[in-house]
């Protein structure tokens, strides 16, 4: 199988040695260069990287790349298949718990998609959830376009917003022919959205708006489409504050 897995980086980074992944600068135009590949050659959107994040990146793919299988991660994110000991035992050593292609390629005899394992929000619903820590009106003009494009995903939208599990990070792996119809659908409704909100008066946190809408939205197209999943831990190369990840979910909840 020819695949190739991004690694969307905006820094210079310690990158997996197997060259089924494809470190690539994502906002790289008008940037020192990293040794990466940018994401501002032939037809691309890098100059929107501040507001559609590793998106960039994704886009430039679905333009300029060529391959059987496609996927996406992140400098700091990986999937990994890793039990608990071996975890343990590769703590200083985190490249090593990442999935090699021959993993992949066995993972993809079994599915359509390879997905990050589903984040439970248990208190509140994905819709909830993005009111409380973005701006609700733009997932409403969002559900507003998809049902004047895409009529037929408004009920698998609605299912996705009314549950408490969700696939983040705009992680995956799913073969080329899936990947451009996703990108077909996703872009279509991203670039509507952008010609009909206003984000001037965002901050630079809430101006990464379509990379947030995008985490939702590829569940939305998984539900709509069917697609047989394969759900994989994710591997942080990291190590997470969790106090500050706490304190800015209590910020976000009680921020009305």
């Amino acid at each position: 199988m020819n695949i190739k897995i991004l690694v969307a980086t905006h820094k210079k980074y310690s990158m997996p040695k197997e060259n089924m992944y494809l470190p690539i600068h994502v906002g790289c135009e008008g940037k020192k260069d990293l040794g990466y590949i940018g994401d501002n050659t032939g037809d691309n959107i890098s100059l929107r990287n501040p507001n559609y994040c590793e998106l960039t990146g994704l886009y430039w793919a679905w333009k300029n790349l060529k391959c059987d299988y496609i996927g996406l991660c992140h400098y700091r994110r990986y999937f990994t298949n890793s039990n608990l000991f071996k975890k343990a035992s590769n703590k200083n050593n985190k490249m090593d718990l990442i999935l090699s292609k021959l993993e992949i390629e066995n993972l993809l005899k079994k599915c359509d998609v390879i997905l990050p394992k589903k984040r439970n929000y248990y208190i509140e619903t994905i819709w909830s959830h993005y009111g409380n820590a973005h701006h609700i009106k733009d997932l409403e003009e969002t559900k507003k376009i998809i049902s004047e494009l895409y009529p037929e995903y408004i009920s698998s939208f609605d299912k996705v917003m009314k549950g408490k599990k969700l696939h983040l990070y705009n992680m995956f792996v799913m073969d080329k022919e899936n990947f451009n119809k996703y990108c077909e659908w996703i872009f279509s409704i991203l670039f509507e959205l952008e010609k009909r909100i206003d984000i001037s008066n965002y901050d630079n946190y809430q101006k990464r708006i379509f990379g947030f809408l995008s985490e939702r939205l590829l569940n939305v197209w998984i539900v709509k489409n069917q697609k047989i999943v394969y759900e994989m831990d994710v591997v942080n190369m990291e190590n997470i504050n969790w106090p500050s990840k706490i304190r800015g979910f209590i910020k976000r909840k009680f921020r009305n």
